[in-house]
């Protein structure tokens, strides 16, 4: 252990050269169900991405992500889909874009991003358990 983390025990690997965290860790990361509001195009982008605004209810509001997903999502088809966000990241500028959370997704066999999304609609806000 350093010196600077003499009060948190070492991390061991997983199979997969993951780390194996605590329960706590993953508590920290705040994944929730969000509704997309709007999709628009983001040409400033480096690569392909739309600006998306995110619905997450009452208690958290509307945030704003870039997410790189025009290979699978036409813009129209993405109003209304639930997605899985990260709400507690600080914001993060990209170009002229102020991003607020992070919609996630899986690369599929071809290197586009699949979204993940709750296969039944559930209230926005709900917290991954």
């Amino acid at each position: 252990m350093s010196k600077l983390n003499a009060d948190k025990p070492e991390l061991t690997p997983a199979p997969g050269n993951s780390q194996t965290i605590e329960w706590d860790d993953f508590m920290r990361v705040d994944l929730r169900v969000g509704t997309i509001v709007s999709a628009e195009e983001f040409p400033e982008a480096r690569r392909p991405a739309y600006k998306l605004q995110v619905d997450f209810g009452a208690e958290i509001g509307l945030k704003k992500s870039s997410a790189q997903i025009t290979d699978l999502y036409d813009r129209e088809s993405l109003i209304g889909r639930q997605v899985l966000a990260v709400v507690n990241f600080p914001p993060k500028q990209i170009g002229p874009f102020m991003s607020e959370c992070l919609v996630t997704g899986f690369h599929n066999a071809e290197g586009a991003v699949v979204l993940t999304m709750p296969t039944t609609e559930v209230p926005n806000g709900s917290r991954l358990l």
